[in-house]
């Protein structure tokens, strides 16, 4: 008896789970427990292992198509076992009345390679080592390709290596890209008209449906607030300068946004429709730029870490994010949100606030500006931070208020690390 292997969800928010790559083939023997798949989520890329023993009798969409949650992905049996009953028993299970052999359910990726392993395993052919044409998605590790992507290097460019062609980390380390274009063949493009069309990934689509949601369902307020950060700078450099972990100032306002909502913890909460869930605990969430969008993992309990534990877990976290290998427990569980882009040069900016919190903070980068300290005009460094509340949840006196207890905590640190 075939066994069906449908797509699962492997996030909380996963709708469609796009094949990254196949690890295996039609054809190929498979154990439980063993890699069948990447699946590109909304938040990560994935690791699919096999449920079941058996043959890869069937696989529903090429890499780099789109499959529902729910839908079937994958046939595992045993060799020589008929497919087109099986399918055919799924359909009348699904309540389908299409034809016995139907395509796999697409999805909005624009014109997907859809591809059906054929009944007969010995007429099974490998798939190419491009996994779709209709969107340029190759096969490679993560590693490979923040690696490329670290050096600037197009994936396309390389031949992989390992199996079906995937591109690994030794073929980035090798490769030799091929000599600039020269100024003549440069000049002669010039006032030509180009443009170029991409595939929005599951990622975007899903920033773009929680964000709008967010925007257009919560009633958002934002209060700002200017902090002098000159003890803070001090502060972190003496801690630099012996610790073995290296403190950022990120490191210092989740530090210190941890405490502030243990003081304020009605500013740590949620709406949620007929009612208001007021956290108890603190997990922050921490706004990471991938090259698709924007990742939230999440450090946990952070009003009980040390500074040293959070700059640990906020870089590792990060280069997870980039690299993306976060899972579910990664990102899941945040209560309160802040998005930093002072270092871009940004000196303020309001953020949508992430859904399910009701505030999020936008921290700007620390500016050399001239304040006034005991009667006297001198240089000082200003970090500019603004707090996008729901109104529903939030209402304007206690953001203010948090804001105040969050103020004096980066103006005087040393009462964070007690």
């Amino acid at each position: 008896m075939a066994d069906i292997i449908e797509m699962p969800k492997l996030s909380d928010t996963m709708t469609i789970g796009v094949i990254a790559s196949w690890n295996k083939k039609a054809g190929d023997r498979v154990k439980s427990g063993e890699l069948l798949a990447e699946v590109e989520t909304d938040k990560a890329t994935m690791e699919l292992e096999s449920w079941f023993d058996g043959v890869l009798l069937y696989t529903a969409v090429e890499a780099g198509g789109g499959v529902p949650v729910g839908d079937l992905i994958a046939i595992v049996g045993k060799e020589g076992e008929e497919v087109e009953p099986i399918l055919k028993a799924y359909q009348v299970k699904k309540g389908a009345t299409a034809s016995p052999a139907p395509e796999p359910a697409t999805v909005s990726v624009p014109e997907p390679v859809v591809a059906v392993v054929p009944a007969s395993i010995s007429e099974a052919k490998p798939t190419s080592n491009v996994v779709s044409t209709s969107d340029a998605r190759i096969k490679a590790s993560p590693l490979a390709k923040a690696l490329a992507k670290e050096k600037g290097i197009d994936l396309h460019a390389i031949q992989g290596s390992g199996d079906a062609g995937r591109i690994v980390k030794r073929d980035v380390d090798s490769f030799q890209p091929t000599a600039a274009p020269s100024s003549s063949s440069f000049s002669s493009s010039l006032g030509k008209e180009s443009f170029e069309e991409v595939p929005v990934s599951q990622m975007r689509k899903t920033i773009a449906r929680r964000l709008g949601e967010s925007k257009f369902t919560a009633p958002h307020f934002y209060l700002t607030m200017e902090i002098d950060m000159e003890r803070a700078v001090d502060s972190r450099t003496r801690l630099n300068e012996s610790a073995e972990v290296k403190i950022s100032f990120n490191d210092l306002v989740i530090k210190a946004v941890a405490a502030a909502l243990r003081k304020h913890p009605k500013v740590n909460s949620s709406w949620l429709g007929d009612k208001i869930r007021y956290n108890h605990h603190i997990h922050i969430g921490m706004a990471v730029a991938v090259e698709e969008g924007l990742l939230v993992p999440v450090i946990r309990h952070a009003d009980l870490k040390s500074l040293s534990d959070i700059a640990t877990e906020a870089k590792s976290l990060a280069q997870k994010a980039k690299n993306k290998q976060l899972q579910p427990a990664d990102w899941e569980g945040n209560t309160f949100t802040i998005s930093n882009l002072g270092m871009f040069g940004i000196d303020q900016f309001t953020a949508i606030i992430n859904p399910p919190d009701a505030c999020i903070l936008a921290i700007g980068g620390i500016q050399q500006q001239p304040v006034v300290r005991n009667g006297q005009i001198v240089p000082g460094h200003i970090m500019k931070v603004t707090l996008s509340c729901d109104h529903r949840v939030v209402d304007g006196a206690l953001g203010a208020a948090f804001l105040v207890t969050l103020k004096s905590f980066l103006e005087d640190p040393i009462r964070i690390l007690l």
